[in-house]
């Protein structure tokens, strides 16, 4: 049977990694936060540090993160967080930080500048990948010897951070894929066009072309892997990471020879995606 074909109740059958469909895009935020709360707890009480690798996207966990952190009184004095990645100048720099797009500028908009200070994150434990100090990132998972968790949204081209495809023409096996440490790339256009209509009106060109981004040779380090789908423009890729081979060609299809991952999808991101003309105002 044709993926595309597969039956809305069957997804996910078989699959190496496991489907948690979450009803509203609404409820998949609360279970990513609350798995992200579990494992932080979990360390908590066996006096353990926490590594995690988070994103800036989808945001919708980090305000439910940041009620239930002050509500419950959760101390993130142990945790250290790495983003998975940031926008670029053409000079290949960090986009000005107060930049409406700016993912350092943003996470403490929405989430360290939230925390009560007694709880928060020490600001030597919020780290961004940087231009020129790539082997940073996996220096600090081997300084920790382990990392507990990494989770984030999946690209409409089924990209992972901003682990893009190989782009046509190029040729990348599955193991060197999987082998690529954090660094600096081009930011493909698919990606760059989905950007654009979630952030800058559909005006592509207000996209930055590159970017950092941890790499997938860090992120099969986690201990758990989850993948969050909450919208219908998902339900193309999903289809092909829970069903489809595992190849570089979709890079969160990889994830299948992980021996933790978990693909959280709304309703939305589990639709038929069999080919159709929809007539949005009847």
């Amino acid at each position: 049977m044709n993926i595309n074909e597969i039956p809305t109740e069957l997804l996910g059958q078989g699959s190496k990694i496991r489907l948690e469909r979450c009803g509203t895009e609404h409820d998949l935020y609360w279970k990513a936060a609350l798995e992200v709360i579990e494992v932080i707890n979990d360390n908590n009480q066996k006096g353990e540090d926490t590594l995690m690798i988070v994103p800036y996207g989808p945001l919708g966990p980090y305000s439910r993160l940041v009620y239930l952190i002050n509500k419950y009184r959760i101390s993130l004095r142990r945790c250290c967080f790495i983003n998975m990645d940031e926008y670029l100048t053409e000079d290949l720099n960090y986009i000005d930080y107060n930049d409406p797009l700016s993912f350092r500028g943003g996470m403490d908009r929405i989430f360290y500048n939230l925390i009560d200070d007694e709880l928060n994150l020490l600001p030597e434990n919020r780290i961004f990948p940087i231009p020129g100090e790539e082997n940073a990132v996996l220096e600090t998972i081997e300084r920790y010897q382990k990392l507990d968790m990494v989770w984030g949204g999946v690209g409409i081209n089924g990209h992972f951070a901003f682990n893009e495809p190989p782009e046509p023409g190029e040729e990348v096996s599955n193991e060197e894929f999987i082998n690529r440490k954090t660094r600096v790339l081009k930011i493909s256009r698919e990606t760059r066009t989905i950007n654009a209509f979630m952030n800058c009106s559909g005006d592509i060109d207000g996209i930055p072309a590159n970017c950092i981004t941890v790499g997938m040779k860090e992120i099969f380090m986690a201990d758990r892997i989850r993948m969050c789908m909450p919208r219908g423009w998902n339900a193309g890729a999903l289809r092909k990471i829970l069903h489809g081979p595992a190849t570089a060609a979709v890079p969160c299809s990889l994830f299948q020879n992980h021996k933790d991952a978990v693909l959280f999808a709304a309703d939305d991101a589990l639709a038929s995606t069999v080919p159709e003309i929809r007539i949005y105002n009847k």
